[in-house]
């Protein structure tokens, strides 16, 4: 079955003949090689382009690499990357009028000087190319550097809840709360079992994310950074800073000596890793960032309850979890909201209060301040969701959502509640 992915084609389509690099990024195994290879290519073929002037190939495939007189096993053992001159023989000999070809390269990082060639083929007026890589060694931060500011990212996020819910046997309730312990990654979502979904997301976050990243940054084990991971796991939504992770490690773990610092610097691998994103505190009212304390969110919350063995899942932390991956899905820019308040306390005297908006969400021109709320049982609930909705001064769209279904709803102050699954699964729900 093929689980359409729509938002990332249109991504693609637009940046059709743009003159840059397009690098889709993303944590392993999300889709970025079907995305390419597949939904991408039958698009161009759809659109009429000969499939004599697609050009793909794969650095990873022992067929592809034996087409210009490489062996895969040999790359492997050898830790070797592949000769550049070899490649651009082969490319040389596809290419045999001024139509445009589109060179699809995946895991390109395996390619050696892979930025040279690769910046040469845009100098040229027929060649339009798009690139994967295994974040291992090709990280979102890299592109900066990588294609001298000709790199154009498109990042690309495990299934959202309504490309899962597309492929899905059951009611969008069941789905949802599948959704909320094995996330999206897809051969998870097309797996029957919970016993092969759970043993296929623990063995990739042992055996893949985080050797990954030992890997990369020449770490001497993994202990630390995969304890640490555990500690994040557990607190996702709550805010968090290194100072605060660190004292909690040593606190777990009484031998353990690990600095601020130390977890700062494993916190940026986690995230260069596509493992977990990082949302800033956003004073509304100063209009500028609070540094720390910031909190963390999982790419996929079925690697994070893996980490966890799926003993927490808490459905208030996850579905907030959820949200935010699916504003980011959407193309927003997620921030944690604090709107400051001067109130009396019970003698009178004045202080100073800070109010958090779960997300603040930007686009442009446009703004959205959302609260996740896994319940509203009463007005004091629904007091306590909105009051920091009342403190903004502004005119900006403010929801917030709960857990059970419900069609969009508007109070007497404009502010709307919808059901989760409802701003899901509703492309223009913000809209409504």
């Amino acid at each position: 079955m093929e689980i359409k992915r729509d938002i990332y084609l249109d991504r693609l389509i637009v940046r059709k003949h743009n003159s840059f690099v397009k690098v889709i990024t993303g944590i392993r195994r999300c889709g970025k090689s079907y995305l390419l290879n597949t939904i991408f290519y039958n698009h161009l073929v759809a659109e009429g382009v000969d499939k004599e002037h697609i050009i793909k190939f794969a650095f990873d495939s022992a067929d592809d690499l034996r087409l210009i007189g490489e062996d895969l096993t040999e790359i492997d053992a050898d830790n070797r990357k592949v000769d550049p001159a070899k490649f651009m023989d082969y490319i040389s000999s596809k290419i045999s009028d001024d139509k445009m070809y589109y060179l699809l390269l995946d895991e390109v990082q395996k390619l050696g000087s892979f930025e040279s060639v690769l910046n040469g083929y845009l100098r040229k007026s027929n060649m339009d190319i798009y690139v994967t890589g295994s974040n291992s060694k090709f990280l979102s931060s890299d592109i900066l550097t990588e294609f001298e500011g000709r790199g154009d990212e498109v990042h690309v996020l495990p299934l959202s809840f309504s490309e899962f819910y597309s492929a899905y046997d059951g009611t969008k309730e069941e789905a949802f709360d599948d959704y909320m312990v094995y996330g999206g990654l897809p051969a998870v979502a097309l797996m029957q079992t919970d016993e092969q979904k759970a043993n296929y997301l623990i063995t990739q976050i042992e055996n893949v994310y985080l050797k990954d990243i030992v890997k990369r940054y020449n770490l001497n084990s993994d202990e630390n950074i995969s304890e640490l991971l555990d500690i994040i796991a557990s607190g996702i939504s709550s805010l968090c800073n290194p100072k605060k992770l660190a004292a909690t490690f040593r606190s777990e773990k009484k031998k353990s000596t690990i600095s601020d610092v130390t977890v700062a610097k494993y916190i940026s691998y986690y995230i260069d890793s596509f493992l977990v994103s990082i949302a800033k505190r956003y004073n509304v009212k100063g209009k500028k960032y609070i540094e720390t304390p910031y909190k963390i969110y999982f790419e996929d919350l079925g690697l994070r309850n893996a980490r966890l063995n799926f003993r927490q899942i808490e459905p208030t932390h996850i579905m907030e979890n959820i949200i935010y991956n699916e504003l980011r899905y959407r193309g927003y820019r997620v921030d944690v909201g604090v709107v400051e308040s001067r109130e009396k306390d019970k003698d009178g005297k004045e202080i100073r209060k800070q109010l958090e908006i779960d997300f603040v969400a930007n686009q442009g021109s446009k703004r959205y301040y959302i609260q996740s709320a896994y319940d509203i049982p009463d007005n004091a609930k629904w007091e306590q969701e909105t009051r920091s909705f009342d403190k903004t001064n502004d005119s900006f769209k403010k929801i917030v959502i709960v857990e059970r279904s419900m069609k969009p709803r508007r109070d007497d102050k404009g502010y709307v509640t919808m059901g989760v699954k409802e701003f899901l699964l509703t492309d223009n729900s913000l809209e409504l």
